[in-house]
């Protein structure tokens, strides 16, 4: 899964995540925390996008690529902090998978689901996006 590198800056209640591989894609957050969480948002929906249009998502560079590079080393030098966010696409096609879950997890599961007013499935997808999200 491709990751991309994040520039993050700001102040408490008014934080801003930029990519510098993807222009115009960027996420805010009162937090640093929610605004790299928002930016895996953004960054999903910029990509998306670009799709969409035919476009070709571009090849993330790593940091280090970044700081070799004369017209964004001073950016990431800059950055508060530079956090990497991974790229969870959606192919917009369902496909059905059969599980094996221990009776009292998939309890949970669905009690957590009706809570949140969600299908099962919805509920598994986020919790897993979610999961790859904290730990690649």
């Amino acid at each position: 899964m491709p990751r991309y590198i994040a520039l993050i800056d700001g102040e408490p209640g008014a934080y801003g995540a930029a990519f510098p591989d993807c222009p115009g894609c960027t996420a805010m957050g009162e937090t640093m925390d929610e605004a790299i969480r928002n930016a895996g948002e953004a960054l999903r929906e910029w990509i998306g996008d670009r799709l969409s249009a035919g476009l070709a998502a571009p090849e993330p560079r790593s940091a280090d690529a970044l700081l070799s590079d004369p017209d964004q080393a001073e950016e990431v030098r800059a950055a508060t902090l530079v956090a990497t966010v991974p790229l969870l696409l959606d192919e917009g096609r369902a496909v059905r998978v059969n599980l094996s879950l221990d009776a009292g997890a998939l309890a949970m599961i669905d009690r957590a689901a009706r809570e949140r007013g969600v299908t099962r499935s919805a509920f598994l997808v986020s919790a897993a996006r979610d999961k790859i999200a904290l730990e690649g």
